[in-house]
């Protein structure tokens, strides 16, 4: 930029031409939702769809298409769009608002579970007819909206790291999983069964717990026993998935299998999310509440799950596989192994700060689950009727957490706010890759030159250049092994490997002084 030249040509006129032809489509998709009758017909609603996904594609392929390898983020911090301006705060507040009439106010989008839908879920029943053959919900407008963002966003993405296989590998993959996992089969299967399948499928094939926060509720296994032999198969898989399959996967490759390969929140994130990346925080002070509200989540998860599962058992063991007797004695001992292994893991290397902080969290469970099987026998687990705990936080987690904020801050916070401040997934597959994992990111500190791009471009607001500019592996619980770190470098710093399981360096790397990444160029003491 300059004085001859205040306004630099960031887009040419095809450009424009595309951006005209999305937000037209987009202008019909807000029109439905003013209700306007005149846009709800068939023909409206797949004109909206593909002019904002031509739109989208031939924008972003014009500027990406003749790019170098390389770094591609010009003039981000120049955009009030990706810059947190005034074009960022509209957008973070409407998407805001659509979350907020999703979750707690659907009849504001059109939804009628008494006659007709209106609005913009109306706008979408001819294409729920077709696939499932009823009018449309709120939760398929939504799977309809979040898919297709995902994909033509995701094309976005690998025309713009298109020299880098792993980021074009990892872009395909999300999207596969999104389309056929998370969306086709469940709508096909609702349409196929509409008497129970919404219920004991939780409508998305690849969540599991504790993501999928209900899996263990009494409905749903009521649910799924209710489907017969499949749905038995299914639940038998998930239980495998989160026992077996998922840590093994992230032993071999850390979280990103699932975080960066599988997750829809996560494809969200790296696909419309990724102009807004940049704007996660850096700071040592953002890491510390990071460390605290993820575990705090993920506590409250496990609370919840064995208040459930407790609620419903009872003490007859000819009507009970697992009484409440058990189940208790079972949790016990679930909870003093993971301490031992606290103990024995993070003791061993002195940290005795991290270690009093677990075993107190597992001394206060086991305290408060022998409290209640002595003093109350009652149902309740937890003093706390079962399910108003699970509505707790089905409220201020499962909705209020990982949608209105997860997504709605997007462009003011980065765009991994859900997966690095609340995903109970998250916290318990980085456990596992911080200490029983192969994956790790090599750095080369000889060939660091500070530049900072590393750190910038993080969204899960690592400080990438103080691990780099020290020659030292990143072994990082929040690390999703997204890649970009890497793909940003100039200089080829910093690999994405899979190795041995160093114990010993993994908890060493914890207590390393953090740079924050505001101290550009300035080489840490010691």
């Amino acid at each position: 930029m300059s004085l001859a030249n205040p306004h630099p040509p960031f887009v040419d006129g095809i450009q424009k031409l595309a951006a005209t032809i999305g937000g037209l489509g987009l202008a019909f998709l807000l029109l439905a939702w003013a209700g306007v009758d005149q846009i709800n017909r068939p023909h409206w609603l797949w004109t909206s769809l593909v002019m904002m996904s031509l739109g989208t594609m031939t924008y972003a392929w014009r500027q990406y298409k003749d790019k170098p390898a390389g770094i591609k983020n010009d003039g981000i911090w120049f955009r009030s769009l990706t810059a947190r301006g005034l074009l960022g705060w509209a957008v973070g507040l409407l998407v805001t608002f659509f979350y907020i009439c999703l979750y707690w106010f659907p009849a504001l989008l059109g939804l009628n579970a008494d006659g007709s839908n209106s609005g913009l879920v109306a706008f979408f029943d001819p294409l729920c007819m077709i696939i499932k053959g009823q009018p449309a919900s709120q939760w398929f407008m939504y799977g309809v909206l979040y898919t297709l963002a995902i994909l033509i966003f995701g094309l976005k993405f690998i025309w713009k790291y298109q020299h880098n296989k792993y980021q074009i590998f990892r872009t395909i993959s999300v999207m596969f999983f999104q389309l056929v996992f998370a969306f086709l089969i469940p709508e096909i299967l609702e349409g196929l069964n509409a008497s129970y399948s919404t219920q004991w499928f939780d409508r998305d094939f690849k969540n599991m717990w504790p993501l999928d926060y209900d899996f263990f509720d009494k409905w749903h296994i009521d649910n799924m026993s209710a489907a017969g032999l499949f749905g038995w198969v299914v639940f038998g898989l998930s239980l495998l998935m989160i026992f077996v399959i998922s840590p093994w996967l992230t032993y071999k490759y850390g979280k990103r299998w699932y975080c960066s390969w599988v997750c829809g929140c996560g494809g969200l994130a790296e696909t419309a999310g990724d102009s807004w990346r940049h704007l996660s925080d850096k700071s040592l002070g953002a890491w510390k509440i990071e460390r605290w509200i993820i575990h705090l989540v993920l506590v409250f998860s496990f609370v919840m799950t064995i208040a459930i599962i407790y609620g419903y058992l009872g003490d007859d063991s000819t009507q009970y596989y697992i009484t409440r007797t058990s189940f208790t004695g079972i949790i016990v001992i679930i909870l003093a192994i993971l301490g031992a292994l606290a103990f024995y893991f993070i003791g061993k290397q002195g940290e005795r700060q991290q270690l009093s902080k677990i075993a107190l969290s597992f001394v206060a469970a086991i305290g408060v689950i022998l409290l209640i099987n002595l003093l109350s026998g009652r149902g309740n687990a937890f003093f706390v009727d079962n399910y108003t705990l699970r509505s707790w936080y089905g409220f201020l987690i499962g909705a209020a957490f990982s949608g209105v904020v997860g997504v709605g801050f997007y462009p003011l916070m980065g765009s991994r706010v859900w997966c690095r401040f609340g995903c109970p997934m998250a916290a318990i597959l980085g456990m596992q890759q911080r200490f029983f994992s192969k994956f790790r990111i090599t750095t080369n500190g000889g060939q660091c030159i500070s530049c900072g791009n590393c750190s910038t471009y993080c969204e899960m607001g690592i400080d990438v250049r103080s691990y780099a500019q020290k020659g030292q592996n990143i072994v990082r619980a929040s690390c999703v092994g997204c890649g970009i770190c890497a793909a940003v470098c100039p200089r080829g710093v910093l690999r994405l490997e899979n190795g041995s399981i160093d114990i010993k360096e993994r908890t060493t790397a914890m207590r390393t002084i953090h740079v924050p990444a505001s101290t550009v160029g300035v080489l840490p003491k010691g």
